[in-house]
């Protein structure tokens, strides 16, 4: 049954994890959501993200594009987008079927497969990691023989930081590739290559934009924090928001831009992934799609809006977004994300320092993956994190104390497990 045809409507597929909270935003614009399952089932680590009473349809995709399209035509959506990674290439299709605005399936594949993503770039003159596809072993090893010192192996197609792997040495190659290949990725892809990238020395960045007809509008850029941690090197620790212009935020802007471009990526959300190298900035990948690690609520808290805000608006109200897209963005307050790091695992009986850390003076929310009860992990990757913590204040100072004092909580202590 079509929706109300009064009512305008977009689809989103696949809204779990962040996008969970686009049909929110759309419904208080008087804008309906139907949600486009791309796969009969969901993977388990986003079903419980998954809110189908936000929505006014469900329709499950069961690989006939043709009759999908047809079923979300009924609705006559103003609007089709992705919600999580693997739901890109199958909202390219769609949105390009049904005349809706799109990026387009001629460089769809560039946007999901991490590989074919440098190279796409590389092409478009714009610089990039030395990489290889590697279907065998030996093949990667001969490249590694002419590329030593640390490299990073990680899946053609995943997301989060789900099976990547540094390795300083062939021996250390020649375990990780025996991990990756074959397996399935956190999304359920069996990895049947793997990809072999240099390892970019400087910082880590995250650029999080949303297009409108090819223009872009930046809605926030992080700096991150790594720390080592359970066995993990470089294990994501948290990131602090930057204001719109700097030195470093001038050179990845540029180069987000140029990506963008050169992937196709002309409506809607995109998260890009960069560090500054000695040599300038270089991609470490792009999502055409929102942010996840609900970024957006610190970003909302310090700002005013957030990616998800600007993503509804390309939609919703195009006009107001061709009015402003240029406009940059001002911090109100100073916020940073603090990711817990779990060094034991077992069923959680409570959080006993929870108090302590909500009574820092800058603490704004909190996500938990892991509540009293259920069972916890050692944190290895961004699945594991038992709880996310954001702070934002006036005073970037007290920002920058609560997020050492939470890191100080931290530990075997702050986890009563049995």
């Amino acid at each position: 049954m079509s929706s109300d045809t009064t009512r305008r409507t977009v689809v989103i597929v696949d809204a779990f994890a962040s996008a969970r909270c686009l049909a929110p935003l759309f419904r208080a614009r008087g804008i309906d959501c139907v949600h486009l399952q791309s796969t009969p089932t969901i993977p388990d680590v986003y079903a419980a993200s998954f809110h189908p009473d936000d929505f006014v349809a469900n329709i499950v995709h069961d690989g006939d594009v043709a009759a999908t399209a047809a079923s979300v035509a009924e609705h006559a959506p103003i609007g089709l987008l992705p919600g999580i990674e693997r739901a890109v290439m199958l909202a390219d299709d769609l949105s390009e079927r049904l005349g809706l605005p799109t990026n387009g399936t001629a460089l769809s594949l560039t946007r999901r497969d991490k590989f074919e993503m440098i190279e796409t770039v590389r092409r478009a003159g714009v610089p990039g990691t030395e990489q290889l596809l590697a279907a065998d072993l030996d093949t990667l090893l001969d490249w590694y023989a002419k590329n030593p010192g640390r490299i990073v192996l990680k899946p053609v197609s995943s997301a989060g930081n789900d099976g990547i792997y540094f390795c300083d040495t062939a021996d250390e190659v020649r375990a990780a590739f025996g991990k990756l290949l074959g397996a399935r990725s956190v999304l359920g892809q069996e990895n049947r290559a793997v990809l072999a990238q240099e390892y970019l020395v400087g910082n880590e960045y995250i650029v999080n934009t949303v297009s409108l007809h090819g223009r872009h509008h930046v809605t926030d850029i992080w700096k991150m924090h790594h720390l080592h941690a359970n066995g993990v090197r470089d294990l994501p620790a948290g990131a602090e928001l930057m204001p719109r212009h700097g030195v470093e935020q001038e050179a990845l802007v540029e180069h987000t831009l140029l990506v963008l471009d050169a992937l196709g990526i002309q409506n809607g959300p995109a998260h890009s992934e960069l560090k500054l190298t000695p040599k300038g900035a270089r991609l470490v990948e792009t999502g055409a799609r929102v942010c996840g690690a609900d970024v957006h609520v610190p970003a909302d808290a310090a700002i005013g809006e957030s990616q998800l805000d600007w993503t509804v608006d390309a939609y919703a109200d195009p006009e107001r977004f061709a009015a402003r897209w240029d406009a940059d963005y001002v911090l109100n307050k100073h916020a940073r994300i603090v990711n817990m790091v779990s060094p034991v695992e077992g069923t959680l009986a409570d959080y006993p320092k929870l108090a302590e850390l909500q009574e820092l003076e800058s603490f704004h929310d909190a996500v938990f993956r892991v509540r009293p009860g259920q069972a916890i992990s050692r944190s290895v990757d961004d699945w594991t994190f038992p709880l996310r913590v954001f702070l934002a204040h006036e005073t970037e100072a007290s920002v920058a104390r609560d997020c050492l004092s939470a890191h100080y909580l931290d530990g075997p202590g702050f986890y009563d497990v049995s």
